[in-house]
């Protein structure tokens, strides 16, 4: 299993395209831009088989429309924010100067489980609210990365200051579900270069003494 990471849209939000040998992908949060998508999907010939969205903060979900109706492919978020995808007020779009950047309800819900499949792909969904109340990471245990949203990145940790954002259940989510991991992990966050569970755990100034 391998992966493409295109950032996308003025924030530079991190899209992931997850692809294996027999050229199907999941496409994990597709911020804005969908052309650069469309080409890097064309490139290398894959199919998509589903959206998935760690989260709804409108720099995430900007061309998950565009995405869908192109592959007809289901989307899915967690349900604490299914009503974000239609809502600029509560997807921040409204408030960041960015448009009302609106999206179609999703087709499905993710949840914390043990393991979950879709088409060719199986992992293992964490709940790590904190950023935002319904924030996933999205684990391939056999390709060893976690796709962290903005829960966890380089050397920094995601704002908590947005509506529904606490900063101590963020601290919570990272240290029981993220730090939880084999120390070579690569942690794919929505923003900024890749990095791993063990570079995070002796480094980052946000988590050290907790």
């Amino acid at each position: 299993m391998k992966w493409i990471q295109i950032p996308l849209g003025p924030l530079q939000t991190n899209c992931y395209i997850i692809y294996t040998d027999r050229k199907s992908c999941l496409i994990i949060d597709p911020g804005e831009e969908a052309g650069k998508l469309f080409s890097a999907i064309e490139a290398e010939e894959l199919k998509p088989q589903a959206v998935l969205l760690t989260h709804a903060h409108f720099d995430h979900i900007g061309a998950v429309d565009a995405v869908r109706e192109m592959f007809d492919i289901p989307v899915y978020v967690h349900e604490k924010e299914a009503n974000w995808l239609g809502d600029p007020t509560l997807n921040g779009s409204e408030f960041f100067m960015a448009g009302k950047i609106r999206a179609k309800a999703a087709d499905h819900f993710l949840a914390a489980a043990n393991e979950r499949t879709i088409g060719d792909f199986n992992f293992q969904v964490f709940e790590t609210p904190g950023h935002s109340p319904g924030s996933i990471s999205i684990y391939f245990k056999e390709a060893d990365f976690v796709a962290a949203g903005d829960a966890l990145f380089n050397g920094s940790i995601g704002r908590t200051d947005l509506p529904g954002g606490n900063h101590d259940q963020l601290i919570k989510s990272i240290h029981d579900h993220l730090l939880t991991l084999p120390e070579e992990t690569a942690v794919l966050p929505g923003h900024g270069p890749t990095t791993t569970i063990g570079a995070e755990m002796d480094g980052n100034p946000f988590l050290n003494g907790f």
